[in-house]
């Protein structure tokens, strides 16, 4: 009965429009490149990712949400900086939607943002 029930609201999940509100969805699918260090500049691209639809975008690790500063920002790709401060590790990349109720959505793509490298070495 129990996974019967989770079907269906899987099922009923799966089939609801992309456009909820009169508002179109924003949808992520691939991050270029997937890692970087603090400072880098990574690519988003994916569906509907205007800043009629997205208002800002943050990295998570389920635990803490850091904002990320969007460098540029179309209708297909969201370019991003790796902010100070922010810890090595992966994290799951957050969409802030816009409208009249604005929602957090974790989107199915990952980044991994790596330690810093040594310094410069003198001789």
């Amino acid at each position: 009965m129990k996974n019967s029930v989770l079907m269906v609201a899987l099922l009923l999940a799966l089939a609801l429009p992309a456009n909820l509100g009169g508002q179109t969805m924003p949808l992520l699918q691939a991050v270029e490149p997937a890692s970087g260090t603090i400072g880098d500049v990574l690519t988003a691209t994916g569906e509907n990712l205007g800043n009629q639809n997205v208002a800002a975008l943050y990295l998570t690790d389920g635990k803490d949400d850091v904002k990320m500063v969007i460098v540029e920002q179309t209708a297909t790709a969201i370019k991003f900086r790796l902010p100070a401060g922010l810890k090595a590790g992966r994290f799951a990349i957050l969409i802030l939607t816009t409208g009249k109720s604005p929602a957090l959505i974790e989107e199915p793509v990952k980044v991994t943002v790596l330690p810093p490298g040594p310094g410069p070495t003198t001789s």
